[in-house]
Formats: structure tokens, sequence, C-alpha cells
């Protein structure tokens, strides 16, 4: 195989993560490690692992195919009991028990050994074993079940059902999960949604007349949220509401229940406040502390925690740093971002943070009273980790390994590493680093494997994300890293460039786009060309030419629409077109309410923009995206029309959000590199 069959590959391997080892567990007893990974690079099912760190040897606790459940992706995750002896998962809508130390090989019987299929009601999703292992929680149907571990109580009982059709326990929409165990497994702390007044949208499936449209509910900007309300429900029956107000804090982005009892996060809908809650037996709830911020309130992963003596680690952001903070005081240096919290035990806190310095590298990091903040990491690259007494589970990415690699750390033994079965890409990323302009924009320079002095410039692709939420240009590239090396490979100068808005470089940085979303970081964008094609020969500014998706595709819209004088033509994939027609959570952050800033939604359509358009336009978009939904395109679309403005567009039945991963990967890639070769002209041998 060549680099020419590289958008084969990346379709195989659904972006290079088929292989790769994640979901890790460091076991109670600290003798094993936990963790899901497919048996090869190009295998779709995912297995159940453990890795004995005394002898480095690996075993499969539980294989879909040998299950006889292999359809999908097999297991995507797993949950365990405290001590890391049982893990239990979902496959194909049955809950799967399997104790992690008995040697499946020696007795692989599913029906009578381990793993087991549990006698869980059908359609059964986010499995969660108590404390001590003998009952396990999930959801199904929007109804929140238990079940005995041993599964000698039929199918369990529901210890709470929906009261309508637009009603599910256990799911929370903002969260990362929508049941939590109490520390005694006598109960649960459980989430309600009520999506009733939420707006029904519809996505169709125009190749497919006879098949009906699939409905959504769909929380966009003006409009009405779910309902969340949070519950304690006891095993013997009791149920009691945790009260707040909700009227002023309908977001309920995380909650949990640790050995100091349940608590809530909640946020107002402006996000410019957040409260966490602590909840009392009779529900009545208490502010524990608060955060606000003028623009938003920053939601920093893995917080609020508290640790073993009950003090709160949480975050401010405070003259330009983004601070860890344990018992409201200040306890990392400023300049040091923190990114997220991977984990607190005793007094001991596990996270990650980036040196103002060198916004692409992240590195692990850990505090503890009395020796302060300490960086573990040293090799440049991302890093991230998981860790259980003295055992870390350490997952390096870095500009030679774009999969990552992970090796287990104990003090005083060998580092164990966990194998990957990732596919080694047929590309290899060639990227210059570069910094440029007033506001050091971090940036990165793809040229051709082939291309050499004397071979002419080359016409300038630049290749966004550009907004909040991502990171592109970092010490560990990833797959997009490849994608832009492919369009290198067919004679573009491919310019990577993280502006104003995205993360790494601090709260300022981030919030510079409140109230603009788009006019910074297409300022950004145009800096970026201008100043790589001053200091670099081999870029042709009077050829530019712009790809994006999602946030990237509204963005390279926006720069042909706006900034026709730099970027010549672009091509636009599953963009935001009407901010009003997007998720509310993530338009009114950073444009507020539509009835009280609507100028702000209006200077940010590219509706209104539409007759501006004089460069070449290729717009992009999936039928079944229910994120971005194809609306969007539709409308940008019909308002080009309109106003005599020739354009081109390519629909795609049957993908989402990511066409890249899916089938026609290939033909969308293939079809964007004609379209920028027709406007842009290439060099390619």
């Amino acid at each position: 195989m060549t680099a020419a069959d590289f958008p084969q590959q990346l379709v195989r391997t659904r972006r290079f993560a088929l292989g790769v080892p994640g979901g890790f567990t460091v076991t109670g007893d600290g003798r094993a490690v936990l963790f899901v990974r497919e048996r090869g690079g190009d295998d779709p099912v995912g297995c159940l692992w453990r890795l004995d760190l005394a002898s480095g040897r690996e075993r499969v606790l539980a294989d879909p195919r040998r299950l006889g459940e292999a359809a999908g992706r097999g297991i995507t995750g797993y949950a365990t009991d405290r001590d890391g002896r049982l893990a239990v998962f979902a496959l194909g809508g049955a809950v799967w028990a399997v104790d992690v130390d008995t040697d499946v090989d020696a007795a692989p019987d599913a029906a009578g050994g381990w793993p087991r299929r549990l006698t869980a009601a059908e359609g059964a999703a986010d499995p969660r074993p108590d404390p001590a292992g003998r009952r396990i929680a999930y959801t199904c149907r929007g109804q929140l079940r238990v079940l005995d571990t041993e599964g000698s109580a039929g199918n369990g009982r529901a210890l709470a059902v929906p009261d309508g059709d637009a009603v599910c326990w256990g799911i929370a929409p903002d969260a990362p999960r929508g049941h939590w165990w109490a520390p005694d497994g006598s109960g649960l702390l459980a989430a309600r949604t009520d999506a009733a007044a939420v707006a029904l949208w519809h996505l169709a499936e125009p190749a497919g007349p006879g098949t009906p449209p699939r409905t959504v509910r769909y929380a966009a900007v003006g409009g009405a949220l779910p309902a969340v309300t949070l519950w304690r429900l006891g095993l013997d029956g009791i149920r009691v509401e945790a009260r707040w107000d909700r009227d002023a804090f309908p977001y309920l982005p995380d909650a949990g229940w640790d050995a100091h009892g349940p608590y809530a996060l909640v946020q107002s809908r402006d996000q410019r406040v957040v409260r966490l809650l602590t909840i009392g037996p009779d529900g009545g709830t208490a502010v524990a502390a608060e955060l606000r911020d003028e623009r938003w309130v920053h939601l920093v992963p893995g917080l609020p925690a508290r640790t073993a003596a009950g003090a709160l680690v949480w975050h401010v952001d405070r003259a330009g740093t983004r601070y860890l903070t344990v018992a409201g005081t200040a306890v990392t240096p400023p300049g040091l971002h923190l990114r997220e919290v991977l984990g607190v035990e005793g007094e001991d806190v596990l996270f990650t943070a980036t040196d103002r310095r060198e916004p692409r590298e992240t590195h692990l990091w850990t505090y503890a009273p009395g020796r302060g903040s300490r960086r573990l990491s040293v090799e440049p690259g991302v890093h991230t980790g998981v860790r259980r007494g003295t055992t870390l589970v350490h997952t390096a990415t870095g500009a030679d390994r774009p999969g990552g690699r992970t090796v287990v750390r104990r003090p005083g033994g060998r580092p164990v590493p966990v194998r990957s079965s990732a596919e080694e890409p047929l590309l290899r990323v060639r990227a210059t680093d570069l910094v440029l302009g007033p506001r050091e924009l971090r940036t990165a320079l793809h040229l051709p494997s082939w291309y050499g002095p004397g071979d002419g410039p080359l016409p300038v692709l630049a290749d966004p994300y550009g907004g909040p939420g991502r990171q592109r240009v970092t010490a560990g590239p990833d797959w997009r890293s490849l994608v832009s090396q492919w369009f290198a490979e067919h004679g573009f100068a491919v310019l990577v460039a993280d502006g104003r808005g995205t993360p790494g470089r601090g709260p300022e940085w981030e919030r510079a786009v409140h109230g603009d979303l788009l006019g910074p970081a297409l300022e950004d964008q145009v800096t970026a060309v201008r100043e790589a094609a001053r200091l670099r020969p081999e870029l042709d500014p009077g050829r530019v030419g712009i790809r994006g998706w999602s946030f990237g595709g509204s963005l390279a819209a926006w720069a042909v629409l706006r900034r026709p004088d730099v970027f010549h033509a672009a091509v636009a994939g599953a963009g935001v077109t009407d901010q009003r027609l997007y998720h509310a959570r993530w338009r009114e952050r950073f444009l507020g309410d539509p009835d009280e800033y609507p100028e702000r939604y209006e200077a940010a359509s590219l509706l209104r923009a539409a007759p501006a358009l004089t460069r070449p336009l290729l717009l992009v978009h999936g039928l079944s995206d229910d994120r971005v939904h194809p609306a969007h395109t539709l409308r940008l679309s019909a308002a080009l029309l309109a106003a005599g403005r020739p354009h081109e567009v390519l629909l795609l039945p049957g993908a989402g959000h990511q066409a890249l991963g899916t089938p026609a990967a290939e033909h969308v890639l293939t079809h964007q590199l004609h379209f920028l070769r027709r406007h842009l002209g290439t060099a390619a041998p």
C-alpha cells in the first residue's frame, strides 16, 4: 500500500482509533490494569483486557465474538466496583459481568463461568456496579433499574420509571453520566430528564423516500431546555428530590456521591454563574462554592472533587491563569493553565496542565499538601494518565507516535508497556512549527515530502478548526494532522493555526471570542497566512484556500465571504450558518441571549453575508447530522441562490456529523481535493 491508499486506511482504521488501548482502571490491589482495545488496527470489535503487572502478561477478559455478540463496535466502555475486581459492561442491549481475577482462557464457558450474561431487561445501557460489587444499576428505555450481581432475581427491578414519553431516568444531557451509587450501596443519586418542552426536529433520508424521518429533541438557541432534576433513590423505596432554583440554574453539568455525601454542580443559563451544592438527607441544598465570570465560567473536566479530608478541589481564573485550587487556595504557579483533573486520591491530586511558554505541550502534574505541585512527565508531547496508589498508567503522544504510547509505572519496578495494535499510518506527518504575528500564533506548516528547491511556490491551504474546545497545533499530532499531510502530498502548503478562542493559551485567550465568535478567529487565520507567506518563500499568497469541518466549516465559509482578498476558495463541511439554529448551550455561552443581543447573532449569520460571495465555495453536509442539522447548509445554499451566487453542494446520505468516520470518507476527501485543485492549481508530480 502507498500514501495514495491513505483515505481507505482512514476509514478502515476508524481514523486510527482501532487497536489503541484506552479506558484504563488500576485494580485496588495494584496488581493489574484493565483496559479496552481491539485485537488489531482494522478490527472493529472492542475487547476487555487485563494486564498483569508482575508478569507483563495481557489476557482477554471478554471478547464479544466469543460471547456471540460481535455485531457493532463491541465493548466501548465498562465500569468496576470499588476494588476493581468486578467489571460490567453492556453488549447487544444486555448486561455482562466478569470477575477480573478469573482466568477466562482456562474456563471459557460464557454460559456457566465468566464472563456471564446477567438477566437484565432488554435494551440495557450504562451498567454500573455498587462499590461492593453486590448490585448493578443500569438504564433501559427511560427506566433506571437494579439487579443483583448474581442475576438471581429475574431481570431485577425498576427504581424509577418514566411518567411521560419524553422522560428518562439515569441520563443527564449535559453531564458525563446520570446515576451515581452511594458509597455504602444503599441507593443512588439519579438524574431525571424531561424533554417534553424541547422542540422536535426531524432528520429525513431523501435517498430513501419510504423511510420515516428520524425525530430528535433539540434544545436550540432561545428555546426551551430539558427539565433536569436530581433525586436520591433508596433501595428501600425512599425517594427524595434535591431542591434548588432550577429556573435560575437549569443546567446540571455534573453530580456525584462521595464519602462526604451527594453533591450537584448547577449552572445558570447564561453560564456566568456555577454553584456547587451539597445535598442533605431531606433534599435541601446548600451552596458550598460558587464561580462567577462576566463572560462565562469555564468548566474543567474532573472538577469539582473533594479530598479524603473534605477539602474542595476546584479552580479559579485569575490574572490570565487558570489555577488549580484546594480549599480555596491556588496551588499551581502563575502561567500554568489547568486543563483537566484526572483523579483525587487521599489528599493527592493528579492533573494535566499547559505552560504558557509552550502551549503545544500538555503535561502530567501532581499536587499534595506539604509537597506542592510537581510535574511528572518529562519528554515533549501531550500527556495524560490514570493513577491508583503508587501505580500510574501514563499515556504520551508525541510527533513520532501519533497513536500514543502507554506504560504503567510503579516505584522501584520496570515500566510495563501496554501494547497498541493500531496500524502505522501510510503517511508521516511532516510539519514545521511556526510562531506567527504579534499574538504569537502557534502554527504547523505541512509541506509535501517530495517538495524541494526549484519546485516553485505552492498554493496555500489553511486547515483550521479555529474554535472553542479543540486545539489543533500540539506536540501530539492526531489523525487530523495526517489528513493535513495528505493534502500537502497533493501539492499544497497546508497551514494549521490555532487562533483566539481555542484552548491551551489561558482564560483570556479563550474568552476573546465572547460576543464575536467568528471575527477574532478569522482575523488570526488572516494573520497566520500573511505572516507564513512573508517568512516562507514556498508559499504563494496569490493562491490561498481554506477548508474546515464543524466550527472550521463555519470559519472556512466566513473566510471567503468576509476576506476574499486573502482566501480564494473554500470547502465548508457541516458548519453552523444560522447561529439561532444551533444548540443553546453552545451558542448562548458565546453570544448571549438572542433576545438581549440580537445584533450578535445577525453579525455572525452566514445567511446574511451570503450576497457577498465572490469566491468558489464547496458546501458539504451529512444528511443524518443531528449535531449541526443539514438545514444549516441547505439554508446557506438557498441564500446564495437567491443572491445569484454560484457555489457547489455535496450532500452525504446516511452520514452524521463526522463524515470522515464513514465509508464515504475517501470520496469526501477526493472531492475536496479536486475542487481545490481546480480553483487553486497544484504543483503535484
